[in-house]
C-alpha cells in the first residue's frame, strides 16, 4: 500500500510538508533523519509529560517509544514532544502547590501551541501526575484532531511491617509523628519503602480517578489506563494506541464526536462509583468547556447523587489501583455500571466501537471483592457529593467514601491560608467538634486553588479525622479523607460568603441532603459584605499572577479561556 494512503490534502501537515514552497520546512525534517516517505506520511504528535520530578512521570518517555512504533507500523510518522508537569505530592504543603492547578491549563496550552506550530495531524497524549491527565485531554478536545489518551500507570504499593502502604500513609504519619505516636526512625523507614516503583499514587486519588475518566469517556483504549506502570503489558497497550490513532485518522473520528454530554455523564458515574477524587468535579467541567458543553459542578453532583458506590478503593476503602486492574480493571467497573442500567452504552470510543460493544465480552468477576455489583453496592449513592447552601451558593464538593458520619455541625475556626491552619493542627490548638475554615485559597485568591492534604492527613494521623470538619475555597487531594469540603464558591477573594464568616459562626454540613449552611442571617451577611475589602493578589508578576487575572470560578472548572463556544476556527480544519 502507498505510504500516502491517508489523503494529506485536507490534513494540517500539508502546510509544512507539501509543495515546492515548503522545501525549507522539509529540510529540517531531513536533518532529523526522516525519509521522503516519512515526511509525506501523516505527522502524529506524541505528547508526554515526562520529567524527573517524581515517579509518576518517569516511565512516560520509555512508553512513548512503544507508541511511536505503533504509529510507524501503521504508516504514520511520530513526532515526540514533552510538556511540563507539577507533581502534587512534592508541591503539597507549601507555596509550590499554587503551581499545580495552573499547570493543567499550561499543559493544554503548550500542547496546543506545539501541535499548531508544527501542523501535526493526529495526537497520542501521555500523562502521569494529577493535572497532566485533564490537561492532556483538554488539549485533545480543543484541537479536535484524531487522538488517543494514555495514562502512564499507577505505582505499586510498598510493604512496611507486613502491610501494603502508599504515600497517603506517609502524609498521615506526619500527624502521628507530631503527637509522639511515631518516632524518627520509624518515619524514616516508612518513607524509604512507601513508593517502590515508577507510577502515580496508587489509591483512587486524582491521577487514577482521571485515568478512569479517560477510559470511561472514550478517549483511551480499554485496560490501557489501569495497568500499573511497571507491568510489561504497558508496551503492548501503548503500541496498540499508536496503531489505532492512525485508524482514527483514516476515518476522521475526532474527540468531539466522542465526548458528548452522555460521555461526560459516564465519566462522572465511574468517579462516583469508585469514590474518586473531588478534583474530578473541577476537571470534568473544564474538559466539557473545551467541547462547548455546559457541564458544571452541579451537573456533576446530580450524577454523583444517583450512582452507587461499588469500588472498595483507597483512601476510603481497602485496595489500590493494582488490585483493581488484577480484579478486571476499569472495564470491570464499567461493566458493573452498564449491567446495572447506569452507563450510556451507545457512546462512541476511540476503538471506533461503542461502550457497550467494547464491554460485550467482559464478564463480571465474582472471585474478587474490589468491585461490587450495583445490586449489592458498598452504599446506594456515590462516593462523592456536591453541596449547596448560604455558605456556598455556587456549590462545594465532599468525598463521602469511607465516612461514618454524613452530618456535622460545629463552630468555625477561620484561617486565611493553609499554613495558619496547619500550624494550628500541628500544635493541637483546636477543639474536637470545630469546623476548620481555610479561605483565600481559591483559584483567584490563592492564586491556584491549593490542595490541603498536609493538613487533613495530619488530622487523621492525630486520630481526629472524623472529629473535626474542614472546609475551604481551595481543593483537597484525592488522598484526603474525613469530612473535608472543598471548592466552596464563590471564593473569598471575590467576596463570597466564606470570606465573610467569623470565628464561632455555627456551620452545618449535611452530605445526605447536600447542604452547607452557616448560622448567619442575610442582613448580617450584607453588613459584613459592606465592610469587606478585596485583597491584593500575593503575586505581582509571573505565571501565577497571569493565572489569577484569567481564571474563573471553580463551579465551571476554573477556566482560563472561552473554550469551544468562543472558537472561530477549529485547528483540525485549518
Amino acid at each position: 500500500m502507498d505510504g500516502n494512503y491517508v489523503d494529506k490534502s485536507k490534513l494540517p501537515s500539508r502546510h509544512v510538508t507539501e509543495g515546492p514552497e515548503r522545501a525549507p520546512h522539509r529540510s529540517y525534517l531531513y536533518a532529523m533523519g526522516l525519509s521522503s516517505e516519512q515526511i509525506h506520511q501523516p505527522l502524529v504528535g506524541v505528547a508526554t509529560a515526562w520529567n524527573e520530578a517524581a515517579p509518576c512521570n518517569i516511565s512516560l518517555s520509555r512508553q512513548a517509544q512503544a507508541v511511536k512504533k505503533g504509529v510507524a507500523a501503521n504508516r504514520g510518522t511520530p513526532r515526540e514532544f514533552t510538556t511540563i508537569t507539577v507533581t502534587d505530592g512534592i508541591a503539597m504543603g507549601h507555596d509550590g502547590m499554587k503551581s499545580s492547578l495552573a499547570s493543567r491549563d499550561i499543559i493544554a496550552d503548550s500542547v496546543e501551541l506545539t501541535m499548531r506550530g508544527h501542523c501535526y495531524d493526529a495526537m497520542v497524549t501521555m500523562a502521569g501526575c494529577d493535572k497532566s491527565l485533564p490537561g492532556m485531554m483538554m488539549a485533545m478536545i480543543r484541537l479536535n484532531v484524531p487522538s488517543i489518551f494514555i495514562y502512564g500507570g499507577s505505582i505499586l504499593p510498598g510493604r512496611f511491617r507486613g502491610k501494603d502502604v502508599v504515600v497517603q500513609d506517609l502524609f498521615e504519619a506526619v500527624g502521628l509523628h507530631s503527637v509522639g505516636q511515631m518516632d524518627d526512625v520509624t518515619l524514616d523507614q516508612l518513607e524509604r519503602v512507601a513508593c517502590p516503583s515508577a507510577g502515580s499514587c496508587g489509591g483512587q486519588y486524582t491521577a487514577n480517578t482521571m485515568a478512569m475518566v479517560g477510559e470511561a469517556i472514550g478517549l483511551a483504549l480499554p485496560y490501557s489506563c489501569g495497568a500499573p506502570a511497571p507491568y510489561e503489558i504497558r508496551d503492548a497497550l501503548c503500541a496498540a494506541a499508536g496503531e489505532q490513532v492512525m485508524e482514527l485518522l483514516k476515518i476522521q473520528l475526532r474527540p468531539r464526536q466522542i465526548v458528548t454530554r452522555e460521555a461526560f455523564e459516564n465519566a462522572a458515574m465511574v468517579v462516583a462509583a469508585t469514590g474518586g477524587s473531588t478534583n474530578a468535579a473541577l476537571h470534568l467541567p473544564a474538559m466539557a468547556h473545551e467541547a462547548g458543553i455546559d457541564f458544571d459542578l452541579f451537573d456533576v453532583g446530580e450524577i454523583f447523587k444517583r450512582t452507587p458506590y461499588i469500588g472498595d478503593l483507597k483512601p476510603g476503602g481497602k485496595y489500590v489501583a493494582k488490585d483493581m486492574f488484577e480484579a478486571g480493571g476499569i472495564p470491570q467497573v464499567m461493566k458493573a455500571l452498564l449491567d446495572g442500567g447506569y452507563l450510556h452504552g451507545d457512546c462512541l470510543t476511540v476503538t471506533g466501537k461503542t461502550v457497550a460493544e467494547n464491554l460485550a465480552s467482559v464478564e463480571f468477576n465474582t472471585e474478587q471483592d474490589v468491585i461490587y455489583p450495583t445490586s449489592n453496592p458498598i452504599s446506594p449513592t456515590g462516593g462523592v457529593v456536591s453541596l449547596k447552601g448560604n455558605l456556598a451558593p455556587d456549590g462545594a464538593i465532599v468525598k463521602v467514601a469511607g465516612l461514618k458520619n454524613l452530618k456535622f455541625t460545629g463552630p468555625a475556626r477561620v484561617f486565611d491560608n493553609e499554613e495558619e491552619c496547619f500550624a494550628c493542627v500541628d500544635k493541637r490548638k483546636y477543639n474536637e467538634g470545630d469546623v476548620l475554615v481555610i479561605r483565600y485559597e481559591g483559584p483567584k485568591g490563592g492564586p491556584g486553588m491549593r490542595e490541603m492534604l498536609s493538613t487533613t492527613a495530619a488530622l487523621y494521623g492525630q486520630g481526629m479525622g472524623d472529629k473535626v470538619a474542614l472546609i475551604t475555597d481551595g481543593r483537597f487531594s484525592g488522598a484526603t479523607r474525613g469530612f473535608c469540603v472543598g471548592h466552596v464558591g464563590p471564593e473569598a477573594a471575590v467576596g463570597g460568603p466564606i470570606g465573610l464568616i467569623k470565628d464561632g459562626d455555627v456551620i452545618t454540613l449535611d452530605a445526605i441532603e447536600g447542604t452547607i449552611d452557616v448560622d448567619v442571617s442575610e442582613d448580617e451577611f450584607a453588613r459584613r459584605k459592606a465592610e469587606w475589602k478585596p485583597r491584593d493578589v500575593p503575586y505581582g508578576s509571573g505565571a501565577i499572577w497571569k493565572y489569577a487575572q484569567l481564571v474563573g470560578p471553580a463551579r465551571y472548572g476554573a477556566l482560563t479561556n472561552p473554550g469551544a463556544k468562543g472558537e472561530t476556527e477549529c485547528y483540525a480544519d485549518i
